[in-house]
């Protein structure tokens, strides 16, 4: 961990020399507003229910406007990794391990929480599936990192995710055109436009339409498309202020994805990943629709109501084949229907006080269904191997969340601020008629079950602002994850498993140098969990699990960094982190190996498998994340910019289970991945050339079942935008 932390620390100082010397360059236009630009861009920050400037708010947070996502390259969830530090997103088709800090998701199973929360515009989405859907005319995505147990609640022990799309507004008629064409025949096609429709009344609408070939080159008597990406994305907004105190705010978007299944092969293989021999079937759709209503109306005396309605109704369907070669014929079928209804209230008071507040009250219920349908078609389906044991799941999942919360701040002075928040959540989790079926056996196994945990959880941080310049703040927050059911199999009778509780204690630093040039944000965090969830899969049968509770302690800890700058002409962006995590005393057996007895998660071993996974690392948790991007504007006579800009990413090795068992293949390699962009501006047309994983760098993006999935390869192409 020291010559990770010594090498984090010399990239930081050689970057930060770098703008040093660029201190005295003359200003430059700014490309995407024709402006003068001599600082870095303010950064505000809304995931607390008010929009506050990131350089005085008490949280970890990387924001991103719109305009930083498309000179990243950063178009969907994915991507979010290489931009921001303590992220790790492992996809696996029909949804993925999305973990800060090592905590998140790291199986795809319905019935332990994601820990790290998504909102679209103020509604927060479905929990693991579903997430894929691109990001387009985005107005700014804030990735706010530890527990978020006032504002977030349940589910968000790990962090948030917060993605605004942009707003009507009622600036005129304007919007923008995309095409793009690329390698592995990519053809993308993007555009909004703003329309105001009267003195009250405005609206925006914009589409994403994408198509690609696949990375991969499959042998085999094969299904589908394996890995073509056919995307279609719609979104309509309306915005209405009768009066300057009513604002009403519709969105309503549409996504339609088929990924044709992620191919894979073993964990184990040493062939080209994507060279890939299968005889199972490759497919992958998913289809959401997404409505949210958010009304505010400003009291006489300032203070703000707000409501924010959402509902949601997604489909996916996914399969492939589950070895990964054409060895044997295990297959996988699943299909999941998922059905989110969401409300929200607060009460805010104004700003401008020496005691500010904040109330606010929570409901959602997310239905999960496992249709009954015949297979192929549907439900979830498992074949060990096909025609020996044929395995279904069938039924509903329901879970229901109730909270309300709140949060005072009080300015002792100028410089001294005090900010209490607390959340009151009662979740439950119910398994409705779900019963798993084995046609061979002619075995049906039936579970109603129904689990409630209520949990109250909060955040006491003090604030001191040193100068205009210079912000400081300490606190300590806890976190909730519910508890849940594991659904009955054949191997494992059905049971519960309890709550996740986190105690997060950070420091952090945000600083304004040079005029304004350049912003740093720097945090220590340590987090200790009780009841820690983790995934332990059944021996006889690697594809059964259940979610068992860690006993002792585990704990996790780590310094994070990042940085804005702009000197003239050169601007910049570089973040990192490191980090360490131990899991707490328990014993398990590892699946993969064969069993002589039991083993008790808690009393210990009696048999020779049996491991105490006391100060293992925990999945999906690198010790070092960092990255680094760098452009330069050169400017014409004409007015023109060319823009040449280089993104630099490390993501450190990283286990993909608990058992940290390198010759089982449960380690992810250390990747380094290079975006080069040159972008041409003129006037109102903007034209780029790209390269993503420039360097072409083979990788491993995910493990999961014993199957890895590759990493896309270089992706190189043009992209046009005309403004209007």
């Amino acid at each position: 961990m020291g010559r990770k932390l010594w090498i984090t620390t010399s990239a930081t100082v050689l970057l930060w020399a770098g703008a040093a010397q660029a201190q005295d360059a003359t200003t430059a236009n700014d490309p995407t507003t024709g402006q003068e630009a001599t600082t870095v861009e303010e950064l505000v920050i809304t995931a607390e229910r008010r929009t506050t400037n990131l350089q005085e708010t008490a949280v970890a947070a990387t924001v991103l406007s719109g305009t930083d996502l498309e000179n990243r390259g950063v178009t969907s969830l994915e991507q979010l990794q290489f931009v921001a530090p303590s992220t790790t997103v492992q996809n696996f088709g029909q949804g993925n391990f999305f973990n800060v800090r090592g905590i998140g998701k790291s199986e795809p199973t319905t019935a332990i929480g994601v820990g790290v929360t998504t909102y679209r515009d103020g509604v927060p989405v479905f929990p693991g599936y579903f997430q894929t859907e691109p990001y387009y005319d985005i107005g700014s995505v804030e990735l706010l990192r530890g527990p978020q147990g006032t504002f977030a609640g349940t589910n968000a022990t790990g962090g948030a995710v917060f993605i605004n799309s942009r707003n009507p507004d009622f600036s005129g008629i304007n919007g923008y055109v995309m095409g793009q064409v690329g390698s592995y025949d990519n053809l993308k096609g993007q555009a909004a436009v703003n329309l105001p429709l009267s003195d009250t009344v405005a609206a925006r609408f914009a589409i994403n339409r994408e198509t690609r070939s696949s990375f991969h080159d499959i042998t085999g008597p094969y299904r589908g498309d394996p890995g073509e990406i056919d995307s279609t994305s719609l979104r309509a907004s309306f915005l209405w202020t009768p009066t300057p105190a009513l604002r009403v705010l519709l969105k309503a978007d549409y996504n339609y994805l088929d990924f044709g299944g992620y191919p894979a092969d073993p964990a184990l293989a040493t062939n080209d990943p994507f060279e890939i021999t299968a005889n199972g079937p490759h497919s992958g759709e998913d289809e959401t629709a997404r409505v949210s209503l958010n009304v505010s109306y400003v009291l006489d005396n300032g203070i703000t109501l707000r409501s924010i309605t959402g509902y949601q109704d997604g489909i996916s369907e996914f399969s492939t084949d589950l070895d990964g070669t054409s060895a044997l014929n295990n297959t996988f079928y699943d299909r999941v229907e998922e059905e989110v209804w969401s409300q929200e209230f607060n009460i805010i008071s104004p700003d401008n006080q020496r005691l500010t507040w904040l109330l606010g009250a929570f409901w959602q219920y997310d239905d999960v269904v496992f249709p009954v349908t015949t297979f192929p078609q549907g439900a979830y389906h498992v074949g060990f191997p096909e025609g020996v044991v044929d395995y279904y799941i069938f039924g509903e999942t329901p879970k229901e969340t109730t909270a309300v919360f709140g949060q005072v701040s009080f300015d002792v002075s100028d410089q001294l601020q005090i900010q209490l928040g607390a959340r009151w959540s009662e979740s439950t989790s119910t398994n409705d008629n779900v019963y798993t079926t084995y046609p061979a056996f002619n075995l049906f196994l039936l579970q109603n079950d129904e689990v409630t945990a209520e949990k109250t959880t909060g955040k006491l941080s003090i604030n001191y602002k040193i100068d205009d310049n210079n912000f400081v703040y300490g606190f300590v927050a806890t976190g909730f994850k519910m508890g849940g059911l594991n659904a009955p199999n054949f191997y494992v009778p059905a049971s519960s498993f309890g709550a996740e509780d986190v105690i997060d204690y950070e420091l952090g630093w945000k600083s304004t140098m040079f005029d304004g040039r350049v912003r740093t944000q720097l945090g220590a965090y340590y987090m200790v969990y009780e009841g820690f969830q983790v995934i332990v899969g059944d021996p006889a049968v690697p594809l059964f699990s259940s979610i068992v509770n860690v006993s002792g302690e585990t704990v996790l800890m780590g310094l994070e960094g990042s940085a804005q700058m702009r000197f003239g002409q050169w601007s910049g962006d570089i973040g990192m982190s490191v980090s360490h995590s131990e899991l707490g005393e328990f014993f398990a057996a590892d699946p993969r190996l064969p069993r002589t007895g039991t083993c008790n998660s808690e009393t210990g071993p009696a048999s020779a498998n049996c491991l105490n996974l006391d100060g293992n690392t925990q999945s999906y948790a690198p010790e070092l994340t960092f990255n680094v991007g760098l452009q330069y504007d050169f400017v014409f006579a004409n007015g023109a910019t060319l823009t040449p800009r280089i993104d630099y990413s490390h993501i450190d090795e990283s286990f993909t289970s608990i058992f940290n068992n390198e010759a089982l293949g449960d380690q992810l390699e250390a990747r380094n991945l290079v975006n080069l962009k040159l972008t041409y501006q003129v006037d109102q047309w903007t034209l780029s050339a790209y390269a993503m994983n420039a360097t072409d760098q083979t990788y491993i993006a995910a493990v999961n079942a014993g199957l890895r999935y590759a990493g896309p390869p270089r992706q190189i192409g043009l992209n046009l935008v005309k403004t209007f």
